[in-house]
């Protein structure tokens, strides 16, 4: 199957800012000489000339809903590449049909506006996906139903405010902390919530914010922090999804070359791409 890339370059509704300048980079540095048979780019823009974090942010969903059930239609596999997460929700708006969701990252996206201490949209795009908040808002796009939590695995996150949290707590996601996938292994921890999960719907879409790494394998952004995976251990979960379920569509968030020293994360991210075209049957060659 062909890979789509969709290319989101936006970081809190400024287009080619900090992780917004993540998406070219990925693509100018790694993809463009991969095979058209193998991999098409396509760019999410909006026309809008005083930037809203939050409007823009909802801008760019409904467009990438669109581009994503494009893809689909046209039995592409879509890779959005995205400056920040809440591109997910127009990810799975454009899929339709009911998925569960592995998150990759190393905070929870679970804040709500009543809950954040810092106001940033993109730390609510799982709590937005799983019906917490912003419901008038997720009402406009067709098509959308909320994520139940029981279909939601959050993997690698260390890093949470004190109401996130309280949610988290309360929530039926299940949470994959580092120390537990590396000391039992990806099979014993990761294995049987996603059979749970591919019970309800064998569709995953995989979402992977990459300071999910540990910042000693790579400096992702401004967020990274120490905690988090090695490369490896990313790949290895990449595969391992891959393999027991039906991948649906995947992302990559949240990387600004700007942090990233000695290309680390950027290879990392070509890593995974590579990965991904090997998963839906193409050679690896990177």
């Amino acid at each position: 199957m062909p890979i789509q890339i969709i290319q989101v370059p936006y970081d809190s509704g400024h287009k080619n800012l900090r992780m917004g300048n993540g998406p070219a980079h990925i693509v100018n540095r790694g993809l463009k000489k991969r095979s058209a048979s193998e991999i098409h780019i396509d760019e999410v823009t909006v026309e809008d000339h005083f930037p809203l974090e939050v409007g823009t942010a909802f801008q760019l969903a409904r467009v990438l809903a669109a581009r994503v059930r494009e893809a689909v239609d046209q039995s592409h596999f879509p890779l959005v590449l995205a400056g920040n997460c809440m591109s997910s929700l127009g990810a799975l708006t454009g899929l339709g049909e009911p998925v569960g969701v592995v998150w990759l990252d190393a905070h929870g996206d679970l804040n709500t506006p009543e809950s954040t201490l810092s106001g940033f949209l993109d730390g609510m795009a799982l709590a937005t996906i799983t019906g917490r908040c912003w419901s008038n808002l997720v009402s406009t796009f067709s098509g959308f139903e909320p994520v139940p939590d029981r279909q939601v695995i959050l993997l690698g996150a260390r890093d949470f405010d004190p109401a996130e949290q309280m949610l988290l707590d309360g929530s039926a996601i299940t949470l994959i902390k580092t120390p537990s996938l590396r000391q039992a292994g990806v099979d014993a921890t990761l294995g049987p919530a996603l059979e749970r999960i591919c019970k309800l719907t064998p569709r995953i879409y995989l979402h992977i914010d990459l300071d999910v790494l540990d910042v000693s394998a790579a400096r992702v952004n401004h967020f990274s922090s120490a905690g988090g995976l090695t490369v490896a251990e990313l790949l290895q979960v990449v595969r391992f999804v891959g393999s027991r379920s039906s991948l649906a569509a995947a992302a990559i968030t949240a990387y600004d070359p700007a942090f990233d020293e000695g290309d680390r994360a950027l290879h990392a991210a070509l890593e995974v791409i590579a990965l991904l075209g090997e998963l839906l049957g193409h050679p690896r060659t990177t």
